[in-house]
């Protein structure tokens, strides 16, 4: 599709074209854009009528949004920023430099400019700040065809109707009525005897994380927002519930993997910047690491006495990061979903506990078996098949207990992932390795 936009484009039949760009969804166009040179991308979005350049913009990368409105005139910007709703408008003030941010504030009409400024005040990672204050508001006095005139009305500049919202003269939430509702009862009934009492809300300063949970759990498609006297402001959409949802999973992935998180893009985010969020991490790491050199130094003797116990510590070490590691997965998902409670932790203690002991056996065996044929010893078989069950039970148990611990600190308990937990058990089956070779082989 990306050839047959610039073969048009080359061959100037912009009428052949812009027919072309109509039949074509807005989010395969934005993906096009992204893929052909910034000359030619500007060609092809001013051949979008303004409704579906408006679309088209709000699926574009961020990156790719700023070097279009780079290019635009300040009629165009104002054409296209004027149709985006103010949630979309609001996510692309949040992630433009700043002279950008004041050409669009520019262009906003003075009503828009102040509800732009008025949820920018909203703390970055509270339910406010993801909010869109473009939903129906009914009456439940109001019949369903008031309701439908009300609508008719309003509803062009909404960004869904499917959810309506029945709020009294404070503007509290009554209750919520979908277009379903509407649509299957009688044009007299009145909205009170259909409509959902007593909602599922969110506080506008309530974590957007937690916000946006509710979706899976309760079903949801939008979500009405609360201030602190309970009066309906805003709603949630399902689409910018999903957009949470990726930048909160994205972060945990970030830390999980000793970074520091990253607001940009990988290719927005600079070299400089890059190594600055992954040196602290490696140099923490690395410096601990050094007390599992302090002390195989420590049991050089052992080595001097029987050279083979070296050859076993890489498998030793690594097998007790994997185990944890892939417990601190689990562990870490189950939080974030809310499968798994801080309460919880007893129970998942055993269950692992129970997990390492079969998995801890089954390696030891596997792995004496393999000893014993390859070197015929018995003694190094034990001493590396006790080593493994140890290290495995240990390295499952910490994999558990650090999240959870992490949780009720009210810290992410994606921090303590698999580079942090593979360290500390690399340093617990060191000391258990040479415990179990000095008492078995009998060194001293």
């Amino acid at each position: 599709m990306v050839e047959r936009v610039l073969g048009l484009l080359e061959e100037k039949k912009y009428n052949e074209l812009k027919s072309l760009l109509e039949s074509m969804n807005s989010a395969d166009i934005a993906t096009i854009l992204g893929e052909i040179e910034d000359e030619d991308m500007t060609v092809v979005y001013r051949l979008l009528n303004k409704d579906a350049a408006a679309e088209t913009f709000a699926f574009m990368e961020s990156d790719l949004q700023e070097r279009l409105i780079s290019a635009m005139t300040d009629k165009e910007l104002q054409d296209v920023t004027s149709k985006l709703f103010l949630d979309d408008t609001i996510a692309l003030i949040g992630e433009m430099p700043a002279g950008i941010v004041k050409r669009i504030l520019r262009q906003a009409d003075p009503a828009k400019r102040k509800l732009i400024n008025e949820l920018l005040n909203y703390p970055s990672d509270s339910a406010g700040s993801v909010m869109t204050i473009e939903f129906v508001d009914l009456r439940e006095n109001m019949t369903v065809a008031q309701a439908f005139d009300r609508i008719r009305q309003v509803g062009v500049n909404k960004e869904t109707i499917y959810t309506c919202y029945a709020l009294d003269e404070g503007r509290r939430i009554r209750g919520l009525v979908t277009a379903k509702d509407l649509m299957l009862n009688d044009q007299n009934t009145l909205i009170s005897d259909i409509m959902e009492k007593d909602p599922v809300v969110v506080n506008t300063l309530e974590d957007k994380e937690d916000a946006v949970k509710k979706f899976d759990k309760y079903d949801l498609l939008s979500i009405p927002v609360v201030d602190q006297e309970n009066r309906m402001v805003g709603i949630i959409t399902i689409d910018d519930a999903v957009d949470v949802m990726k930048d909160e999973n994205t972060e945990d992935f970030e830390k999980m993997a000793a970074l520091n998180p990253s607001e940009d893009t990988y290719f927005r985010t600079s070299v400089f910047k890059h190594a600055k969020n992954r040196i602290v991490w490696l140099l923490a790491l690395m410096l601990s690491a050094t007390v599992t050199g302090l002390l195989i130094t420590k049991y050089e003797n052992a080595f001097a006495a029987i050279p083979l116990l070296v050859a076993f510590i890489p498998m030793l070490m690594d097998t007790g990061g994997n185990c944890g590691s892939q417990t601190s997965t689990l562990v870490i998902r189950g939080l974030a979903i809310d499968e798994i409670k801080s309460r919880d932790y007893i129970r998942v203690l055993w269950k692992e506990v129970r997990v390492a002991a079969l998995v801890g056996t089954a390696l030891a065996v596997v792995n004496g078996a393999r000893i014993l044929i390859q070197y015929k010893d018995f003694n190094m078989a034990l001493v590396v098949g006790l080593t493994l069950i140890c290290t495995v039970v240990i390295s499952k148990m910490l994999g558990c207990t650090l999240p959870m611990v992490a949780k009720r600190l009210k810290l992410d308990p994606a921090l303590m992932a698999a580079p942090l937990i593979t360290t500390i058990v690399d340093t617990c089956s060191i000391v258990i390795y040479f415990k179990i070779a000095m008492k078995v082989m009998h060194l001293s």
